[in-house]
């Protein structure tokens, strides 16, 4: 299994095979413990749970539920595969290493939240005409609707809250390893601010 929690630290740029130069991600791994696995005798689907982190406290349920694996993590998740592994047994760690440079990754976070937006911004629309018999407010959306069905459509493209939504972006090559550090750099941009969580896992075909 290859997925890791990690937290973005910010980018740089190296140069790459080709003498391009190329931007960079650069993100901070701790080591993680095996928590838990989901099989499908018992939960319906295969999985594993592993924590990251280290939280300061932890209430009694999940305290409970990590005490075999004797670490207090701050962050846990799960991630779905076919099959779980031998090494990865209930307690057993893991870190930066499980990547090599060159493997392809999916990247998934929380994008940055920009607050309410309209819908030039949002959705990029074309403002209205500002002379020649437009309307006073050149960057209204226009009509959402006449008569039938007497109601907006749900999916109507309008103002509303911007980014903070959980993204995806898949394809992303890994171009550094740092077991030292814990540090793994992928090419290109991924969501979330500066410190914000990124789950890294192994591209689905």
């Amino acid at each position: 299994m290859k997925a890791l929690i990690t937290r973005k630290l910010g980018m740089t740029s190296a140069i790459n095979e080709d003498g391009a130069l190329q931007a960079i991600t650069l993100l901070a791994v701790d080591e993680h413990a095996v928590l838990q696995h989901k099989t499908d005798e018992q939960d319906g689907y295969t999985a594993v749970q592993v924590g990251t982190g280290t939280a300061k406290k932890l209430n009694k349920s999940v305290a409970g539920h990590v005490k075999v694996a004797k670490v207090m993590p701050k962050f846990i998740r799960e991630f779905r595969i076919s099959e779980i592994p031998e090494d990865l047994s209930v307690g057993s760690k893991f870190s930066a290493d499980v990547f090599s440079v060159g493997d392809i990754v999916q990247a998934t976070g929380m994008s940055k939240g920009k607050g309410w937006a309209g819908t030039i911004r949002r959705h990029n629309f074309h403002r209205q005409r500002k002379t020649h018999g437009g309307k006073g407010n050149t960057r209204k959306p226009g009509s959402i609707g006449s008569m039938y069905p007497q109601h907006i459509l749900k999916g109507t493209k309008m103002a509303g809250q911007l980014g903070n939504t959980r993204t995806s972006v898949r394809n992303l090559k890994v171009a550094l390893v740092d077991a030292e550090q814990n540090v793994i750099g992928v090419a290109g941009a991924v969501p979330g601010p500066r410190r914000g969580i990124v789950i890294i896992r192994e591209a689905i075909s």
